[in-house]
């Protein structure tokens, strides 16, 4: 991996309102913020400014947080991890840090609490059919990759789980973005055959509501692009590249 990225700038200084958070994760440069609109869209900024590969930021609280679909991502002070990655090594699919980050947010749950976390294609953390943690990655237009986590800790909203369910008081926010650090290096270089295993969804009948209308059938697996594979009732197998997924 180079020393330096394109896009880069020895003379990069985050935001005042930023503070430098000390964490067990070697290698990371993770600040905070008590309160912010959204970590995404602040990284996509300092991004574009030069912040280098690897910069973390983490709010205590998102006024503007955003999902898949720009649905709103909010959750009381304090309460959740709410954090972004940034990332300028970029490997193809790109997608494949959406999956990295799911798989390392899962075995930092599962080491913190214990929890059976699962995950759920596209970019959802499952507790039971529950979501616990949403994903969504947003490419800058010179290339790097900003990566946002919503881990419900402890709180969660109507129809959601959170941590605190099933270990109270057995993370943070702060011992949990270490853990999803520290279990990102440790992935290895492919990781196809590690998804697969942890997605709930296949062998699942699923639906997938897509633009161009929704698709009905069984999840059967997921290709190395990050497709999932569903082959609906008449025998006919589709591709899904997006959509959002409904366990049935």
């Amino acid at each position: 991996m180079p020393d330096h990225f394109p896009g880069e700038r020895a003379d990069w200084a985050p935001p005042t309102a930023w503070r430098p958070l000390t964490l067990d994760a070697p290698g990371w440069t993770v600040w905070a913020i008590d309160e912010t609109g959204s970590t995404n869209t602040d990284l996509l900024t300092e991004a574009a400014a030069g912040a280098p590969h690897r910069t973390v930021l983490v709010a205590g609280h998102q006024t503007a947080g955003r999902g898949r679909l720009d649905r709103r991502w909010e959750a009381p002070p304090g309460s959740n991890l709410l954090v972004t990655l940034l990332l300028r090594a970029v490997p193809e699919p790109p997608s494949d840090l959406t999956r990295r980050v799911g798989l390392a947010a899962r075995v930092a749950a599962c080491d913190l609490t214990g929890a059976d976390v699962r995950l759920k294609w596209p970019n959802d953390l499952l507790l039971g059919d529950a979501k616990l943690a949403g994903i969504l990655a947003q490419r800058s237009p010179d290339g790097p990759v900003v990566v946002g986590l919503g881990l419900n800790v402890g709180w969660a909203p109507d129809g959601a789980v959170r941590l605190d369910d099933v270990a109270p008081g057995a993370a943070t926010p702060h011992t949990l973005l270490a853990g999803v650090l520290r279990a990102y290096d440790a992935l290895p270089d492919d990781i196809h055959d590690l998804y697969r295993a942890a997605l709930d969804t296949i062998g699942r009948e699923v639906r997938v509501e897509m633009p161009s209308g929704d698709v009905e059938g069984r999840a059967v697996d997921v290709e190395r692009d990050g497709r999932l594979v569903v082959l609906d009732a008449c025998a006919i197998t589709h591709r899904v590249d997006a959509g959002d997924v409904f366990l049935r």
